[in-house]
């Protein structure tokens, strides 16, 4: 699978990940709104299934006062082909 530039995170030459315990992963979010929680669920089902990715986490939040009220933010890693990981 050929990676989307649109996808990718610009890092400065001189940053360095290589402490463990400052390590960084890169993981993206997407945001999904509509006026109802099924609507909201079968978008981000179908966003996940357009796209080779691995869900990490989730959050449900409720946006009051607006039109499209159920918001689920998805946070995701991108899965790598083994040869190029």
């Amino acid at each position: 699978m050929a990676r989307d530039p649109d996808f990718c995170l610009v890092v400065p030459e001189d940053f360095d990940d290589t402490d463990d315990e400052t390590g960084v992963y890169p993981i993206a979010a997407k945001l999904f709104i509509a006026s109802t929680a099924a609507e909201v669920f079968r978008k981000a089902h179908e966003w996940v299934g357009e796209h080779d990715i691995r869900l990490v986490d989730v959050a449900w939040n409720c946006l009051c006062g607006e039109e499209e009220t159920y918001a689920l933010s998805i946070y995701f890693a991108f899965e790598l082909d083994p040869e190029d990981a």
